[in-house]
């Protein structure tokens, strides 16, 4: 398993300036999801992505990378699944398209997508997780749909398809908007072993940023609001105007 962080600001800034509160928690964590990490910051055409198979904790690349000067970014520390290996193309973010993409979570069986990823999208994959696959279904949707609409859809045909999953909770950047979702399986496996809380995503509101995590940093608890399962936060680029989107079920039922 895996934490998420990401922050919009209305006036660019060094990341670690603008995460000032969070990250230094954030690093904590990295001392139990320790196999690696990966950061997603917007920088003139498309995100600028490092990404490392060490522990945030001992990385001194990551503390570079802190210095980056950005208005909106995303953050990625990972737990890897049994079996799957340390190596940068498995090190979240993901992107494409002007995108990136991060997964907390699990689904199984990792190809349970594959037949509905387009063939061009999938002969693109380098990696061995369900959560680059999760990422390659979502670019597929969004050829038609918007992101919040795509979100909606890509979980759905996930808990269609999935024997199994503990979480589809992620993070989209794009040009326009940072995106969270949240979603969990209340009795999977790692849910009743960790509590309803592991999962949960909470935001924070403020003139000058717009901040959104995992559970675990405490900060992240007094003042944040919880990101409802089954939605969508649309955090805009510029303005920081915040829509929570409901997954409709015409939407969920869309082609």
């Amino acid at each position: 398993m895996c934490r998420l962080l990401g922050v919009v600001a209305r006036r660019p800034g060094p990341l670690g300036e603008l995460l000032a509160e969070e990250i230094p928690e954030f690093v904590a964590l990295s001392r139990e999801h320790g196999d690696g990490w990966g950061v997603a910051s917007w920088s003139g055409t498309a995100p600028a992505v490092a990404r490392d198979v060490d522990a945030a904790h001992r990385s001194a690349r990551f503390d570079m990378v802190q210095r980056t000067t950005t208005d909106a970014g995303l953050l990625h520390i990972r737990m890897a699944s049994a079996g799957s290996p340390l190596t940068a193309q498995n090190t979240h973010p993901f992107t494409g398209q002007r995108m990136a993409f991060a997964h907390n979570g699990f689904f199984s069986p990792r190809d349970a997508l594959d037949e509905l990823i387009p063939a061009d999208l999938l002969a693109t994959a380098t990696g061995d997780t369900d959560s680059e696959r999760y990422f390659l279904l979502l670019r597929g949707l969004l050829r038609e749909h918007e992101p919040a609409a795509a979100l909606a859809l890509a979980a759905e045909r996930i808990r269609l398809r999935a024997t199994a999953f503990a979480s589809l909770n992620c993070l989209l950047l794009t040009d326009d908007a940072l995106y969270a979702y949240s979603e969990q399986d209340l009795d999977s496996e790692v849910t009743r072993r960790r509590g309803p809380d592991f999962f949960r995503l909470r935001y924070q509101v403020t003139d000058e940023r717009v901040v959104v995590g995992s559970s675990g940093m405490p900060n992240a608890q007094q003042g944040w609001t919880e990101l409802p399962e089954r939605h969508v936060l649309e955090i805009r680029r510029g303005d920081l105007r915040v829509t929570v989107h409901p997954t409709a079920p015409q939407v969920a039922a869309a082609s």
